[in-house]
């Protein structure tokens, strides 16, 4: 398994709040669609209003490295 862990910070609340939700969707195909992922969770630190807090789950470096070929990475990318 790879643990993948991370925080990352915005501008404001709003920006945020906007990211988690637009790469909702994506969080929610990236678990439907890729082999491999067990957890894949962006979401908002309740105790900082301009952090996500980012924890995925993969089970080997194969399916890791798949996904950063995928078109769900592409488009967290372009959401965040």
């Amino acid at each position: 398994m790879i643990i993948v862990s991370a925080k990352i910070i915005f501008v404001s609340q709003s920006d945020r709040d906007r990211a988690v939700e637009l790469s909702t969707p994506i969080q929610q195909a990236t678990r439907d669609e890729e082999a491999g992922c067990h957890a894949y969770c962006f979401s908002a630190d309740p105790c900082d209003p301009v952090g996500v807090q980012v924890y995925e789950l993969w089970e080997d470096s194969e399916s890791l490295v798949a996904h950063f070929e995928h078109k769900n990475y592409t488009a967290m990318l372009e959401a965040f």
